[in-house]
């Protein structure tokens, strides 16, 4: 039963890109905000030095083993190809 009351949980899968090397990052998270900042603090141990970032592409799940899954696709070479032609205007806009 739809309870208006109770809060609902996403998780989101991610992608950043460095201003300073303009290389991507994939990530996974419950707080897509913390986490941004997280990253951009450098407190996170794979971007930490490589920041500021831009996020450039997320999409949310209510499931976290869906998301967990949609991660680890999109890190995959077959998943660049797909953010790639996903956000293809923006790539051509932003350089």
């Amino acid at each position: 039963m739809y309870n208006p009351d109770s809060v609902m949980v996403f998780y989101y899968v991610y992608t950043l890109r460095s201003f300073k090397d303009k290389k991507w990052y994939v990530g996974f998270t419950s707080d897509l905000r913390k986490r941004f900042k997280e990253h951009n603090a450098g407190k996170s141990g794979y971007t930490k030095g490589r920041g500021p970032f831009e996020l450039i592409y997320y999409e949310a799940y209510r499931n976290e083993q869906d998301a967990r899954s949609r991660e680890k696709q999109l890190k995959s070479g077959q998943g660049r190809a797909y953010l790639k032609q996903r956000i293809k205007r923006f790539l051509t806009l932003s350089g």
